[in-house]
């Protein structure tokens, strides 16, 4: 069931009435039962993936509170002394959750394009099917675990509350990767949401809906057809191709975190945040602490820290402090681990060589920049450049969003060799004075272009608002009841109007949703 069909808007709205008219004791089974309904019309492979996710991490979570319980019965001699087996017995527990899960995840997303790739060795293909949000899933099921294992959370002990953690059904399209100890209290409290909060969710579900169907699902036409024959255009095309899927990724991706965000309000539950305003980032370390932010949580609480933190990166920082001089003997340890987590999430996009070298492109622009720190600063104190000035602020928010610009050209091309030639006559065969004829060829008016252009312009003004520290909602919650809801009525009435909601045209597939 896709999240932008009217199929998706009737469940959603039934279920909210039948949340607020249950006793509180039982609401939490409603969400359960729809949770589980929404993500077994996927089919039956999908519910066994998820199922094999939910035992495996409910009762590896409950061994490691046993365990923990036990040390925690002990006086501080037994406990330092059972240290080293304590830890052994959760290091096993918790591999082998993640041997489970991530060895699911690898079967059904990577096999095949390790088998491909190394066709050598005859592996045969496995023709598996990714569902719907399996890395979201696997991801936050694993994360919480950890969370178990180190005591910062206790294991829920009911399966059914704790399977309604796992497939809560808004974040099974696209997340976000939501954290226990913040998302399974919302869920199991059953409070009976305000008309505020009802009336925010439809307002934020109206704002995705607009960056969705008007603008991602239109840009997106142009996209499909350059890429489906890119060796016929000329570099100008590419450009042009780029720049609509950087904003239908931008609007694909927001838009649909606010849908389900939004969802989730209809119910009184404030899901994680997932996106704060990355067009505004100066520079590509903090795009990435901006967009898909649990995401970039997960990396930095379970693969970033385990790692630098581990005696193979404590031996090694050893080393660089005593053979390599200045900042790069001290920086060198936390700079590997800071490359080896983005080369992970580039390899978490998607099974494809663009995605390891998107992964790639960026852990090596983050940690040269590291690396190159003290240079900028000699620089910038050269030149005399006032880092709290706008005009050097505007040059840092350019440079870092055509560094986002130039490694979208690495994500969006089925194979590596198409991005690179893509690239390469962005730069060397732009022709320019081709981009009209190009452009109306492909299939988009130039009413498209305006319409695309202005929604964008709505969207950077009303990030740029929020940005400023003016939260719009909040805005919007202190004028009158008529103000309120004509703000939801407008937007629904441009996406009505305006938005590609055809069911042929596939609009309401989702990007992260194939995941």
């Amino acid at each position: 069931m896709s999240i932008t069909s009217f199929a998706f808007a009737g469940f959603a709205a039934l279920l909210a009435v039948v949340y607020r008219v249950l006793p509180q004791r039982v609401r939490w089974w409603a969400l359960l039962a729809a949770s589980v309904i929404f993500y077994a019309a996927g089919g039956p492979a999908a519910a066994a993936y998820m199922a094999v996710t939910a035992v495996t991490t409910y009762f590896a979570a409950l061994l490691l509170q046993r365990e923990n319980d036990r040390r925690a019965a002990m006086d501080g001699e037994q406990r330092r002394s059972s240290k080293r087996s304590h830890d052994r017995r959760r290091h096993l527990v918790t591999g082998a959750a993640c041997a489970v899960n991530f060895g699911m995840l690898f079967a059904i997303k990577y096999w095949d394009f390790v088998s491909e790739s190394l066709a050598f060795l005859r592996l045969p293909a496995l023709g598996l099917v990714v569902p719907m949000g399996i890395s979201f899933y696997i991801f936050q099921s694993i994360g919480y675990v950890a969370d178990v294992s180190r005591g910062k959370t206790a294991a829920e002990r009911s399966f059914p509350r704790y399977l309604l953690f796992v497939c809560f059904f808004p974040q099974m399209v696209q997340g976000p990767i939501d954290r226990f100890e913040h998302l399974a209290p919302q869920l199991f409290a059953g409070r009976r949401p305000d008309t505020d909060e009802v009336r925010d969710g439809i307002q934020l579900m109206m704002w995705g809906y607009f960056k969705k169907l008007v603008i991602a699902s239109r840009a997106g036409t142009v996209v499909g057809a350059v890429y489906a024959n890119a060796g016929a255009y000329p570099g100008c095309a590419s450009v042009f191709a780029v720049l609509m899927y950087t904003i239908e990724l931008y609007c694909d991706f927001s838009g649909g975190i606010d849908i389900v965000r939004g969802t989730a309000g209809l119910f009184g539950i404030n899901m994680a945040e997932n996106f704060r305003r990355p067009i505004f980032s100066l520079s590509l370390a903090e795009f990435w602490r901006r967009w898909h932010m649990t995401l970039g949580g997960w990396m930095r609480d379970y693969v970033f820290y385990p790692l630098s933190l581990s005696k193979p990166f404590a031996a090694l920082g050893r080393f660089s402090r005593k053979h390599l001089s200045g900042k790069l003997g001290r920086i060198l340890p936390t700079s590997l681990a800071t490359f080896i987590v983005y080369f992970i999430i580039g390899i978490w996009h998607g099974a494809n060589l663009t995605f390891l070298a998107y992964g790639l492109y960026n852990g090596a622009i983050i940690t040269s920049s590291i690396l190159l720190a003290p240079f900028y600063t000699r620089v910038k104190k050269a030149l005399k450049v006032n880092e709290s000035g706008g005009l050097y602020r505007a040059f840092c928010i350019v440079r870092t969003s055509l560094v986002v610009f130039v490694g979208r050209y690495l994500t969006r091309a089925p194979w590596l060799k198409m991005s690179l030639v893509m690239l390469k006559r962005s730069v060397f065969d732009l022709r320019l004075r081709e981009l009209p004829g190009v452009v109306t060829g492909l299939g988009m008016s130039f009413f498209d272009l305006a319409l695309v252009a202005a929604g964008c312009a709505v969207v950077l003004a009303a990030e740029y608002i929020e940005e400023r520290g003016v939260g719009i909602r909040a805005y919007l919650a202190k004028r009158g009841a008529f103000v309120q809801w004509l703000a939801i009525a407008v937007p629904l009435a441009v996406i009505l109007i305006f938005g590609v909601i055809s069911a042929g045209s596939g609009a309401g597939e989702f990007i992260y949703g194939r995941i």
